[in-house]
Formats: structure tokens, C-alpha cells, sequence
């Protein structure tokens, strides 16, 4: 594996931490994907969230119905206008996601040492002694010594809200299991995780691909987060889907690695899908613990050098109920953001979490600080030297964008582009500057009504670190004049000037087609 010693190799003045941190109109470069939920819903708290920093909102549909979801999304769209940020969706899907029926929702207390019973008779109600799941095939699966885990919603990691079974023996369809630490199980639903057993569902089941085909038309999803992918061909199946469903062809797919099957499939996985999401509550499982960190890097390694965005999740758990993260939890976000993470993926924290607008701008504060010390340089030449030569035309052009615009210390980098490749192949390279992607609309037809292309390629590039979007005027062509792109880059550097990310005498370097010629060009900015 290549190293990542990303730290900048310049010693930090001590006295220099305790320095209050500047304001920016981009909080961080790293992007934030809330789960909104019970406590995230409100048009209020949204508006909170989207100031605080989330670009991506996640809808996970291991719970809650159609209905629930909309009116959430309904009010996520009016703090979208209330406070002017953009925001995409993600649909995350259920998948081959084993749980336990609470249907009284009364607490479950388990004691260590005792036995339970899983079984697939869902009419009997779940107890301390007994646990009734969604999967009939559970005890073909298993065999004595067998490691079983159940929690709310995902793993908190907390010994007394999540409980560990050993498999003792398999009775029919029963599985009796022997509890090896006391805990309380509060909630409707558990998810249920065997570790390192392989459970045989289909990825993509059919509630995912009947909520895909009417909740996710209807609303023209951005991400669809492909639970539990464990080869190449669960990506293919899901692209084959959306490709039949209109707009939804556009949709990108972020395959999301939860256990060994998908681990030891990552390449492949890697190379069909738009992105990857490192769930780590599920492989944290799956994996020996020590193990965990070195999945990590090597994969966001990966996806950093295939120009894809790379998202981690289950960072500040605690911050579920409190209102400071631990210190190693404000630790791991950091190494997440010096690894080379895209994005950092909040989901009980902000779903159920007392505290979510908070936790999404501590979050943030973390990644902006740890930005700060993200050496640019090393990761420059590393990636450079993966991409070898000769480089594809745009690869060059890129390449060459973010190398100028760190030498003439510009304060931002200008893209036009209208697929969004330009931008995030500029931003694969990980420049110190935001990198204002301004998306140039076309006009395209399906023989019956005219629409613009251009809204699924802004939203899409909010999941992408230092890639800010801008939709521009479709009257203006991304490749026309010089004196037309002129035009669009006053209304750029306008917007810039707005932000406050460009200032007078700043030096801006934008990226653009002229006729068939790709230009990199640098400017100096007046009064």
C-alpha cells in the first residue's frame, strides 16, 4: 500500500493552535452527508444543518415509509430556498439488511451469559428471550461459534446499547445464541449483522427497486447508495435499473462496502461505481479491529486515485446524545480528512442525534482544521505519478490548472464544464483553493418536450471535496466565443466576489473550452 504521510512536513508553531480559526464562506473543502430523521426533519433544523455545512442529504429507508420520507424532502426543498444552499439527494436502500422485529417497542434487556432464541416467526413478540427476524434462511447460515451483533439502527460501539450473541446451536429454524454482554435493546427495529457469514439475498431487494422506481423518479435522486454491494455485477444491476427509469440515468451510484464480501471485491466494485461509501459500523464488525484503519487508507487511497469520491461514515457516534465529540473522535475525523476523504457520512448522529445541527459544524470545523495541514504537494506528485504518461488531454489540463494555481497563489480555481468531468478530474488533484465548477446547461429532447441538462451534474458535484458548483445562464454555450465565456466568468468571479472568496488583485485561474482548444488561463483581478 502507498504511504500516506500527508502531514505537512514543516513544523506547527505551537503558540499557533490556540489561534482562533478564520470564518470562510466555504466552511471546509471536505463535504458533510446528513441522515435526516426524526430529529433532522423540521424545516427549521434543516435550514440549521444546510447552514451548518451539509451539501448531501441522505434518505435511508431501512425505516420510514414513502410518505414519511417526501414530507422530509418537502421541507428539506423549502430550506433550500429559505436559505439559498444547494443541496443533493441521496437514496439509501435497504439491502440484504437483516433486523429484529420489535413491534411493541418496549425495552429488551439481555443479560450476559443467558441464551436467546432468533427466530423467523415474526408473529411472536420479541423478549429477552426471545427475538424474532426478518430472514428465514439464518440457520442455514450459521454454525456453532458464529458471531452475531444486533444494535439500533447501526452499532454505536456501546457495550450496553448494542449486545454481541455467539451461535450456540441450530434448532429447525431457530438459532439459540448465548449473550456475551449485558444490554438494553430500546426501538421498533435492530439491525442484525453476522460477521463474516455470507447471507443469501439479493443487494438490490424489491422494496429498494419499488421505492427507487416511484420515490426516486418522482424526486430525481442525485445519489442512490447501494447497500451491502458485494461484487461488480450488484452495481451493473443497479445501473441497468436506472438507466430504464428517465432522468434516473443520470443518478450516480455510490457502492457501499459493509463486509468482507465487498472488501475482497473493492477493485472491481471500484471501477463500475460513481463513488464509494466505507461503512464502517458493518466492517468494523466484519474486520478485527486492528485491521479497520488499514481498510480505510488503502481504500481511500484507491478511490483518490481513480478520481471518485470516497466517503466515511460512523465517526462521532457519541455525539448521538452529547454535545462534544471525544477526543478521539475529533482524532478520527481528522485522519479521515488527511487520508483523502471526500466526505464524511453522519447517520444516527443526525437522524436520531440530540445535537445535529451542532454535530455537522463541529464536524466541518474539524475538516477545515485538518485541511490546513493536508500536504498538497507530496499528494500532488503521488497522484501524477499513478496517472504515468502520456496523460488523457483533460487529465493534462487539470493537472496542469491545480499546478499553476498553487505556484501563482490564486485564490480560486474557475471551471467551466457541462458533464462535471473537468471539475472533478481539477479537484481529483486536491488543490488548496475552492474550485468554483460552473455548469453550463444544454439543451437536449426526447422528441416530445425540451429540458436543460445541468442540475443533476451541480447537485452531483456537492459530494465531491473542494468542488463548489454554480449553475450558469443557459443561454450561455460551454463552448463558444471567447468574448461569450467572458460573460460567464464576470457572473463567476461576481459570485466569488459575493462569497467573499476573491478579493481585489487576487489571482483567479480558470479552465475552459474555446472552439475545440482547452485553455488554462490565469487572471489578475482590478479594484
Amino acid at each position: 500500500m502507498v504511504s500516506n504521510h500527508l502531514l505537512l512536513e514543516e513544523p506547527i508553531r505551537m503558540a499557533s493552535i490556540l489561534e482562533p480559526s478564520k470564518s470562510s464562506f466555504y466552511r471546509a473543502m471536505t463535504k458533510i452527508v446528513g441522515t435526516l430523521g426524526p430529529r433532522s426533519r423540521s424545516v427549521e433544523v434543516i435550514s440549521g444543518c444546510l447552514q451548518a455545512g451539509m451539501s448531501v442529504a441522505r434518505f435511508d429507508f431501512s425505516w420510514g415509509d414513502k410518505d414519511y420520507h417526501q414530507e422530509t424532502l418537502e421541507n428539506l426543498r423549502a430550506a433550500v430556498k429559505t436559505t439559498k444552499k444547494l443541496c443533493a439527494v441521496m437514496l439509501d436502500t435497504v439491502g440484504p439488511e437483516l433486523q429484529v422485529v420489535n413491534k411493541s417497542e418496549n425495552a429488551i434487556s439481555l443479560k450476559a451469559d443467558a441464551t436467546v432464541i432468533l427466530t423467523p416467526d415474526q408473529g411472536q413478540e420479541a423478549t429477552s428471550e426471545v427475538l424474532p427476524i426478518n430472514f428465514a434462511g439464518l440457520s442455514k447460515a450459521v454454525k456453532k461459534g458464529d458471531t452475531i451483533f444486533i444494535g439500533q439502527y447501526l452499532f454505536t460501539g456501546s457495550e450496553t446499547t448494542s449486545v454481541w450473541l455467539e451461535v450456540d446451536k441450530v434448532n429447525g429454524d431457530d438459532v439459540v445464541c448465548v449473550i456475551k454482554n449485558t444490554a438494553t435493546l430500546t426501538g421498533a427495529l435492530f439491525t442484525l449483522h453476522a460477521s463474516q457469514i455470507r447471507i443469501d439475498l439479493p443487494t438490490l431487494t424489491d422494496k429498494d427497486k419499488e421505492v427507487i422506481s416511484t420515490w426516486g423518479v418522482q424526486n430525481k435522486i442525485d445519489f442512490l447508495s447501494l447497500s451491502y454491494t458485494r461484487h461488480a455485477e450488484d452495481v451493473r444491476e443497479a445501473r441497468e435499473i436506472l438507466s430504464k427509469l428517465g432522468d434516473l440515468s443520470q443518478t450516480q451510484i455510490f457502492a457501499k462496502i459493509e463486509n468482507v464480501e465487498g472488501l475482497t471485491h473493492f477493485d472491481e466494485i471500484l471501477q463500475e461505481a460513481d463513488g464509494i461509501i466505507l461503512s464502517r459500523g458493518n466492517l468494523g464488525i466484519d474486520l478485527p479491529p486492528e485491521k479497520v484503519f488499514l481498510f480505510q487508507k488503502a481504500a481511500v487511497n484507491k478511490c483518490n486515485m481513480a478520481g471518485k469520491p470516497a466517503v466515511v461514515t460512523r465517526v462521532v457516534d457519541s455525539m448521538t446524545d452529547n454535545l462534544r465529540p471525544t477526543r478521539a473522535e475529533a482524532t478520527d475525523v481528522a485522519n479521515a480528512v488527511l487520508d483523502g476523504t471526500d466526505a464524511i457520512l453522519l447517520g444516527a448522529e443526525t437522524l436520531r442525534g440530540l445535537y445535529p445541527v451542532e454535530t455537522i459544524s463541529i464536524v466541518g470545523k474539524i475538516c477545515a482544521e485538518a485541511e490546513k495541514v493536508f500536504n498538497q504537494d507530496l499528494y500532488f506528485k503521488r497522484t501524477v505519478k499513478y496517472v504515468g504518461e502520456p496523460m488523457t488531454h483533460l487529465e493534462s489540463i487539470a493537472s496542469s490548472a491545480v499546478r499553476a494555481a498553487i505556484k501563482v497563489k490564486a485564490s480560486v480555481i474557475i471551471c467551466f464544464t457541462s458533464s462535471g468531468r473537468a471539475a472533478r478530474l481539477i479537484a481529483k488533484y486536491r488543490p488548496t483553493m475552492p474550485v468554483l465548477s460552473v455548469v453550463i446547461p444544454r439543451l437536449k429532447t426526447n422528441q416530445l418536450k425540451w429540458s436543460f441538462s445541468g442540475a443533476f451534474e451541480a447537485r452531483q458535484s456537492l459530494i465531491v471535496r473542494g468542488l463548489f458548483p454554480m449553475l450558469a445562464d443557459p443561454r450561455h454555450p460551454a463552448e463558444s466565443t471567447n468574448a461569450t465565456n467572458e460573460s460567464v466568468l464576470k457572473v463567476a468571479l461576481d459570485h466569488g466576489k459575493a462569497s467573499g472568496v476573491i478579493k481585489s488583485h487576487d489571482r483567479v485561474v480558470v479552465c475552459q473550452k474555446v472552439g475545440d482548444a482547452s485553455v488554462v488561463k490565469i487572471i489578475e483581478l482590478e479594484d
